[in-house]
């Protein structure tokens, strides 16, 4: 049973387990993180270059500065999310992103652009993301893998029109103009709905996770392993959280390499900007619903294995980025990209909840957050430098990858779900 422990008007209100509001609110606070993503770096990095006078490489080089540094915050919003809540900590963040896309409105030079860099890729990228994702973590267990498929629909419909959204803002109001957009929408509405309708976890108010009470004999008749809740030091010591975060730390970096100089690449093969925006269109279609379909996935196939497709997905886009040739060939690209994308989020969303529980999700997840986010900071460099200096990027791209291709097999062979931890 579970005791409350306290007591909410909403939820005790509400006409439906109170998860499914999490739910709404947790994949809403993953689309407000655009800001700080990468799509949406790459539509306004062409203005970046040409208002504050800067070279491809050295906006590339800020970025993996002010990313690098962001990183190393997380650990300590894993933390406070554990002894905070995710109420609190969505809240205080949904306003501090709003206070840094206001900041952007008045960048001026490099040193700015890097601290504004650091700002949304830390604010945005990272602790959003992480505190919207494990909100509804912490609500759902048996039926994981499905809600967060839904959540990734909605996320990757609306989160992916962003660079369309950006690319038709600039043109009326400007980049800088665009920004302070994005930081109302932020501080005017979704610092109210996470303050309102967040609630932490469902034993705090007298509920079980899923919204169904299910006792530890019906568990074990059904053959599913109970939850089990890994402290962190055990956690970090377990190869399977390398190997999980090595893969993907790998797709991280790269994705946000190749999303960052996107336009550019697509600029190189004679495709036009408008085509790089458009083509974000079907990689969000097809990443929403190979995320449902993964969601789905979860229950019936081993996680790990959605790994190695993702992997396999990124080699793949990236060997053939620099061969686009013509429109339908951008817009079949983007197909797979979304679908890499898709499985890529999905098991980013369950896999450390799933592997190691909830009770230290904050501290797990902020940890591994740490190392995804760091290794997307060396993404954008060496690509742009690349391009600088051979003046085309299928080099750098195909040697890239060789590293998910080689994840992919180590996973395939090392990455199944641990059990009980020895101390247990």
């Amino acid at each position: 049973m579970y005791n409350s422990q306290k007591k909410s008007r909403l939820v005790q209100a509400s006409p439906v387990y109170y998860g499914w509001i999490i739910l709404v609110v947790g994949t809403l606070g993953g689309i407000m993180t655009s800001p700080g993503q990468t799509y949406a770096f790459s539509a306004f990095l062409d203005h970046f270059i040409a208002d504050l006078d800067l070279s491809r490489s050295l906006v590339s080089t800020l970025y993996t500065g002010g990313t690098l540094a962001a990183s190393f915050v997380l650990p300590y919003i894993g933390r406070q999310f554990d002894i905070r809540g995710a109420r609190f900590m969505m809240a205080l963040v949904s306003f501090l992103l709003g206070l840094a896309c206001i900041y952007m409105s008045f960048v001026r030079n490099a040193l700015m652009l890097t601290i504004g860099f650091f700002l949304l890729r830390q604010l945005g990228q990272g602790s959003l993301s992480l505190v919207s994702k494990n909100a509804i973590n912490l609500w759902w267990v048996r039926r994981r893998g499905l809600i967060m498929g839904i959540s990734g629909v909605a996320g990757a419909m609306l989160g992916g029109l962003f660079p369309y959204i950006i690319n038709t803002l600039i043109p009326l109001y400007g980049w800088r103009y665009t920004y302070v957009i994005f930081g109302g929408m932020l501080i005017l509405f979704m610092l109210p709905i996470a303050w309102i309708f967040t609630r932490d976890r469902p034993e705090d108010h007298g509920l079980p996770p899923d919204g169904i009470e299910v006792s530890e004999e019906e568990e074990d008749a059904s053959g599913e392993t109970l939850e089990t809740n890994w402290p962190r030091p055990q956690a970090l010591r377990s190869s399977a959280f390398w190997l999980v975060t090595a893969g993907l730390a790998s797709m991280s970096m790269l994705n946000t390499g190749l999303t960052f100089h996107l336009f550019s690449i697509f600029n190189d093969s004679g495709l036009s900007s408008s085509v790089a925006a458009s083509v974000f269109v079907p990689i969000a279609a097809t990443g929403a619903i190979v995320q449902l379909a993964g969601g789905l996935a979860i229950s019936r196939v081993p996680v790990h294995l959605l790994l190695v497709l993702a992997l396999l997905l990124e080699a793949l886009i990236l060997v053939w980025a620099p061969m686009l040739s013509s429109q339908r060939m951008a817009y079949t690209f983007g197909f797979f990209m979304g679908m890499q994308g898709g499985l890529e989020m999905i098991v980013s969303s369950v896999i450390f909840a799933n592997y190691f529980g909830r009770r230290h999700l904050g501290s797990i997840a902020g940890f591994a957050s740490t190392l995804l986010v760091a290794a997307s900071a060396l993404g954008p460099m060496p690509i742009g430098v690349a391009r600088d200096l051979m003046g085309s990027y299928q080099t750098v791209l195909t040697v890239f990858a060789l590293l998910p291709f080689a994840l992919a097999i180590a996973c395939a062979l090392f990455c199944k779900q641990p059990g009980i931890p020895a101390e247990e």
